[in-house]
């Protein structure tokens, strides 16, 4: 029986920095990206080109960003705690020279 993880942020600021950038995409995009990170409560680690182990880790907000999962042009930042059963959500960017610093 496969357990589902726990997606989630670390903290109220990167959640609301999260949420904040959500609220100015359009409903279509909002809606890919909801679908997306729906699916890494079941799948953390997608396969297909989409998904993306970063090397090396991206420091964002004080935190580590392992993974990188792409939607679009959008790009959604995030590590996974095996151990808590936990999808941690760091950042959401749009793809640029500067989506990884």
């Amino acid at each position: 029986m496969n357990t589902r993880f726990e997606v989630g942020f670390p903290g109220d600021s990167v959640e609301n920095r999260f949420n904040k950038y959500l609220d100015n995409l359009d409903a279509k995009t909002l809606q890919q990206i909801k679908v997306k990170v729906d699916a890494l409560a079941d799948v953390p680690r997608p396969p297909g080109k989409s998904f993306r182990v970063l090397h090396p880790p991206v420091a964002v907000y004080g935190y580590v960003a392992q993974y990188r999962l792409r939607i679009g042009n959008h790009r959604i930042l995030y590590d996974v705690d095996d151990a808590n059963k936990r999808v941690v959500l760091l950042a959401i960017r749009r793809r640029s020279e500067s989506t990884y610093e």
